[in-house]
């Protein structure tokens, strides 16, 4: 402090920064809280919309679309809104030749816990060494789409990585998206420990793709580019429209090779 400074400030500035560690004190006790309500957004419906439930452990887990003897097998770990079921949208993109698993998140649908990064990277974990288990021999391949993103390329760093990586509207860093959105709040505190999708991705050295949406007001573009520019094995495709078009554009074709 300024030695200088008149007492009179000096009296006041004391429980000013009182008040201010106390806010910090209690937006931080509110965390958990704040950061469930701010990132994601369940649904708790029981519909299936015509897929088959995923289960392990006698648990449901998840939804599939189901192929004989399929040539790759996708787990897919979709966006923060409603429901692994709701997720039948997305299945155009992918191969008729392949078996898509997506999975639910905990908290989501009818699975029980409660969704935070944490526990998403733990029920991500989970499925996608159960799919290596139940699938021996065949790639097992991991597309994320906008917060899915974050566990998809958390995935990166198992000891046996994803065959490929497939990021459609994805962040290099959430808290990056969030100052994006709020730059006069404290999202680094009010986020606490997230993804940040360039360090997960430092060492995966797997086939990458990587679709961003011209304009997407969510995610914005930067942080696609900036996570392709990330990688140099990257490969960078420019959509047209925004975050929730993209799997109308027929460039989105999730494939292995």
């Amino acid at each position: 402090m300024n030695s200088h400074q008149p007492r009179s400030a000096r009296r006041y500035l004391k429980p000013a920064l009182a008040w201010l560690a106390l806010v910090i004190v209690l937006m931080w006790a509110g965390c958990g809280t704040a950061r469930r309500s701010l990132l994601f957004h369940p649904t708790h419906g029981t519909h299936t919309a015509g897929l088959t439930p995923w289960q392990e452990n006698d648990a449901l887990i998840g939804y599939a679309q189901l192929t004989d003897n399929p040539e790759t097998v996708w787990l897919f770990l979709h966006g923060n809104a409603g429901q692994a079921a709701d997720r039948i949208y997305a299945l155009s993109a992918f191969s008729p030749k392949d078996s898509v698993y997506i999975m639910e998140y905990p908290g989501y649908g009818q699975r029980p816990g409660a969704p935070d990064p944490k526990s998403i990277n733990a029920a991500a974990e989970e499925a996608y060494l159960a799919l290596r288990k139940a699938h021996p021999g065949k790639p097992v391949c991991v597309a994320g789409e906008s917060i899915g993103s974050g566990p998809a390329c958390w995935l990166a760093r198992q000891p046996i990585p994803p065959d490929k990586l497939v990021l459609v509207v994805p962040f290099d860093e959430l808290n990056s998206v969030a100052a994006d959105h709020a730059s006069f709040l404290p999202v680094g505190l009010i986020l606490g420990e997230t993804w940040n999708n360039v360090e997960a991705l430092a060492s995966y050295r797997g086939p990458l793709e990587i679709f961003g949406a011209e304009k997407d007001g969510v995610i914005p573009v930067k942080h696609a580019e900036a996570l392709a520019a990330s990688r140099p094995q990257a490969r960078f495709h420019l959509l047209p429209g925004g975050h929730n078009n993209w799997s109308h554009q027929p460039e989105v074709r999730i494939r292995n090779p």
